[in-house]
């Protein structure tokens, strides 16, 4: 992933507050932002994109069950001296550079699960009067350059907030805010209406927001006197949609590939995908799942296998009965 030139955005807000219901019982003791992603926590991809679109300060918006997170921003003494000791120099990189040191860390709990705009609105103390962007680490979006930092491009040039959207099919408009633009053909269009998780048939179109913001600090004002709506919470949604009676607001048509981790299936897609992606495991994987392919299409079992302790793989065999 490339990194764009330095931006005048310095902050990145995380909502991770959420129970992640629809991974239960793996989230019961652990943040669904903690779930890997072959070997990286969703939360480190999410971080890794908005340090590469120039950020230096991350505002975590956390709620019960969430310390694993802050855990892993913080530095391990006790493991990286083991790492050191056992010569695995490799690894000990690694875990040094989950967070480089120009970046801070700051958590703020939302006290109770009021909603998206509630938990933007709880990160205004960090936030100060700056833009800022906001990254829903449910999407996992794979591109060349950061999306957040080809979207600070857009900021660079509209002076107003942008989000970061994509068409999804007409009968999912319901689980997405979903906006009405001035062109639809663009990359980057003003936006002229927005409205959270509408039906079908009354969606104004099928372009949905993903998870990537760029907000101006007017924001948080907003959000303060819209009150509760959809679903008794404070949405983001009605917050953008009063902003935009008093400012400009852009919708951007990233590029990359976006994977919903918020769902079973577009985890699995994701674990898949990257796994085929990865500089160590991707040609065995991809290997693996060729022979998996042509094993099913026989119409036979897939074959179990251990490793052995050199990498090797063997067949298991059952012992044989005796009489």
């Amino acid at each position: 992933m490339r990194t764009a030139p330095k931006s005048i955005i310095r902050t990145a807000v995380f909502p991770v507050a959420g129970r992640g219901t629809r991974f239960l019982p793996a989230t019961k003791a652990s943040p669904k932002e903690m779930l890997p992603v072959v070997d990286k926590p969703l939360i480190q991809y999410a971080v890794e994109e908005a340090l590469a679109a120039g950020v230096t300060r991350l505002v975590f918006i956390t709620g019960a069950s969430k310390r694993a997170i802050e855990d892993h921003f913080d530095s391990d003494q006790e493991l990286e001296q083991l790492l050191e000791r056992q010569g695995k120099s490799s690894l000990l990189n690694q875990i040094r550079s989950v967070l480089p040191s120009y970046a801070s860390c700051i958590y703020i709990r939302q006290p109770a699960p009021l909603g998206l705009g509630h938990a933007v609105l709880c990160a205004q103390p960090a936030v100060g009067a700056e833009p800022f962007f906001v990254h829903l680490a449910d999407d996992l979006i794979r591109s060349d350059v950061a999306c957040l930092a080809q979207m600070a491009e857009v900021y660079e040039a509209k002076r107003a907030s942008v989000l970061g959207v994509q068409a999804v099919p007409r009968a999912d408009t319901d689980k997405y805010g979903i906006v009405a633009v001035e062109a639809d053909k663009s990359a980057t269009s003003r936006v002229r209406s927005i409205v959270e998780k509408p039906k079908p048939q009354v969606a104004p179109s099928n372009l949905a927001v993903v998870g990537r913001y760029i907000l101006s600090p007017s924001i948080f004002e907003h959000l303060e006197k819209i009150g509760r709506g959809a679903g008794g919470e404070i949405q983001l949604t009605d917050g953008i949609a009063a902003l935009m009676r008093e400012e400009a607001v852009y919708a951007y048509r990233f590029s990359g590939t976006r994977y919903d981790c918020g769902s079973k299936l577009g985890y699995l897609q994701a674990t898949v995908e990257y796994a085929l992606g990865h500089p160590e495991l991707g040609k065995e994987f991809r290997r693996y799942l060729h022979q998996l392919q042509l094993q099913m299409t026989r119409g036979g079992t897939p074959a179990r296998h251990q490793t052995n302790g050199a990498g090797s793989r063997r067949r298991s065999v059952r012992p044989a009965s005796h009489p």
